[in-house]
């Protein structure tokens, strides 16, 4: 080894200097500084979690095209905001139909509540459709990543999560089979993930589809105190299954957003 001082002459045993430099005092020239170590994927300081959420796995984990694990956070919030809005349309659609119920009841028609009927007609189908189309955007994400999670534990392909609801019949129970699989892939380890608020939910939806059909079934006359009546415990009906519909994304996508934020994890892929 040639000394690291003078660069001529070779080094003593068990030094870098050459007996000449040792005894002129030398010292050894500082180590060059190593280059700093790259970040580990997915570590991304200071971005907001929806970022470090969809990097985080990006490259650990090679999986099959068309899964990946994204983040349901920003579909969540706004899935709950139109739920939120489809509750205010019911509240007035409420009142209107007091106003109509009011009027039947007293034999007799009222403008006015054919008017808010008319209006808050329109802005619950209005309301209704965004808070669908949204709803399903956020299902469909919350799917597929319960696939990541574990695939296993899906009894339904992921396009049921959004053709459930449009087949007659099995619209009826799908649905909640779907939300229950991804809730149960999606609890955190070791802690049961109770199904009461799923049930609750899907009980006052049914209950409120039903009770719009039958309101389809009055031809007014005689039976408009009925059809009110049937109405203003519809509409109230979906006011709750509106909050209870936003209380499951609210947990759901927290779940999702804990469990793929803590420790990384391999994907369970079946």
């Amino acid at each position: 080894m040639t000394c690291t001082h003078c660069g001529r002459r070779p080094a003593s045993a068990g030094n870098t200097l050459c007996p000449e430099c040792l005894a002129a005092g030398a010292h050894p020239p500082f180590a060059p500084a190593e280059p700093p170590l790259a970040p580990l994927p997915g570590a991304l300081p200071g971005a907001p979690s929806g970022a470090a959420y969809d990097a985080r796995y990006a490259a650990p984990f090679a999986l099959p095209p068309g899964l990946a694990l994204r983040s349901p956070v920003g579909l969540g919030r706004a899935a709950v905001t139109l739920l939120a809005l489809v509750a205010v349309a019911d509240l007035f659609a409420v009142w209107a139909d007091a106003l109509q119920l009011d009027s039947a009841s007293r034999g007799r028609t009222s403008d006015l509540a054919d008017i808010a009927t008319g209006l808050t007609g329109g802005a619950q189908m209005l309301t209704l459709l965004a808070a669908t189309v949204v709803y399903l955007c956020w299902l469909y994400r919350v799917r597929v990543n319960a696939e990541v999670f574990d695939q296993s534990g899906q009894s339904l392909k992921r396009g049921w999560a959004i053709g459930a609801w449009f087949c007659p019949i099995v619209n009826l129970w799908f649905p909640r089979r779907i939300v229950l699989d991804i809730w149960n892939t999606s609890a955190p380890r070791g802690r049961p993930a109770g199904h009461r608020l799923i049930d609750l939910w899907w009980a006052l939806w049914l209950v409120s589809l039903f009770a719009e059909q039958a309101t389809a079934r009055f031809d007014g006359g005689a039976d408009a105190v009925w059809e009110a009546r049937v109405m203003l415990f519809a509409d109230l009906t979906d006011i709750a299954a509106a909050v209870l519909a936003a209380l499951v994304v609210v947990r759901l996508t927290r779940m999702q957003d804990h469990k793929a934020l803590a420790v990384p994890f391999a994907p369970a892929l079946g």
